[in-house]
């Protein structure tokens, strides 16, 4: 099955540039979902945008973007206003300088996505970016519009691909200093050694089963004990006036009944 991507465009080094096809590197497709319903008929509670005074609904071509710039008082923007203030951003990811791989602090890292070639033409330019950030062990910095705000991103070479890490902004992250100044840092030496020995013996390869769900285990089977307890529901009646279903089964037997009779007849005369 080809893969659905999330975002084509250019990746583009000073001169060099390759078309690219852009992925979210994790999935959330397979958890539990649930609808919400009415406790009383079983059917689904449909959502709706209402006005907030008249209390009425709002169609979807009435719905529009607003800035508050004082209470009850906006600024509307339409799509074509935002469409005007896209940036290059929006089909380029032009890498515009580069950093050592493990200088990037982990707190920054908010979700990674597969980069790839969009086409054989643009392999190679592609593996050349790539091999050669490889070989200085440095990470690629760049600039992409996502979710219609301009994210700063990395580009980790990874395998035979690129993974494009999307960046927190700097506002999102608090200072750890924060937090950890107050820990008294004093440890008993004499308790390290002991502890080390335990985290020996519960040392282990990584694993994707140690990032396993149990609640989404436990939710799978108890919809799976609640399926067995529901009643299938009955088939529908006929209406009336409508023709009997056909049995092809049920003629032919009474074809053979038929022919059995009548042999049996001829026999007895």
């Amino acid at each position: 099955m080809a893969p659905r991507y999330y975002w084509k465009g250019y990746l583009k080094l000073s001169l060099v540039t390759c078309p690219v096809a852009m992925t979210p590197a994790t999935s959330e497709s397979e958890k539990v979902r649930f609808h919400t319903l009415n406790r009383d008929t079983g059917n689904r509670v449909v959502s709706q945008y209402v006005d907030s005074v008249t209390g009425k609904p709002v169609k979807d071509e009435h719905e529009a973007r607003g800035y508050a710039r004082g209470e009850n008082d906006y600024v509307i923007l339409t799509d074509d206003d935002l469409d005007h203030v896209a940036l290059d951003t929006v089909k380029t990811i032009d890498i515009e300088k580069f950093v050592p791989a493990d200088s990037i602090d982990w707190i920054y890292l908010e979700k990674p996505h597969y980069l790839t070639p969009d086409d054989a033409v643009g392999n190679e330019a592609f593996a050349v970016i790539r091999d050669a950030m490889k070989a200085d062990k440095v990470v690629g910095v760049s600039k992409l519009v996502m979710g219609r705000r301009e994210r700063a991103v990395i580009l980790e070479p990874r395998d035979e691909g690129i993974i494009l890490w999307s960046l927190r902004f700097g506002d999102e992250v608090r200072p750890e200093d924060n937090y950890f100044e107050n820990i008294d840092d004093a440890a008993d030496p004499d308790l390290i050694p002991l502890v080390q020995q335990l985290i020996k013996s519960k040392t282990a390869h990584w694993s994707p089963d140690m990032a396993s769900d149990p609640i989404q285990a436990s939710l799978l089977k108890l919809i799976a004990e609640k399926k067995k307890l529901l009643k299938p529901k009955k088939a529908a009646k006929d209406k009336p006036g409508s023709a009997p279903p056909s049995n092809v089964v049920n003629i032919m037997d009474v074809l053979k009944k038929s022919l059995a009779s009548e042999l049996k007849g001829k026999k007895a005369s």
